[in-house]
């Protein structure tokens, strides 16, 4: 069952170059900006490193760009989801094209969560 680590070697290299949707939506979600829920940007979950993560919420946010294959990414998903995590995935374009969407997407899913 994959849990919260440290912090990969992989995970710091991410989290300096980030990609500018992730910096945006970073903007947002750091320092409980957000609801007040606690995120951690580039966070290692079991073999895994994840963009975003609530870990009270166990609530994961991944920015996919065209170099994702969906294939893997469905695995991965598969392999969170039966330790308990709830992802939501959305495409570069999404933050770009409708960020306050995506924002407020998250936002009712994390208030969802914490009612329970």
């Amino acid at each position: 069952m994959p849990s919260i680590g440290p912090t990969s070697p992989n995970a710091a290299r991410l989290r300096r170059n980030a990609t500018e949707c992730e910096q945006r939506l970073w903007a947002v979600l750091r320092n409980r900006h957000l609801e007040g829920f606690k995120f951690r940007r580039q966070a290692t979950v079991g073999p895994f490193v994840v963009d975003f993560l609530c870990a009270e919420c166990r609530f994961i946010v991944e920015i996919d760009g065209g170099q994702h294959d969906e294939r893997t990414d469905a695995s991965r998903t598969a392999q969170l989801q039966s330790a308990g995590y709830v992802i939501h995935r959305f495409w570069n374009h999404d933050v770009v094209e409708n960020f306050d969407g995506v924002v407020e997407r998250i936002r009712l899913e994390l208030l969802a969560t914490r009612a329970g």
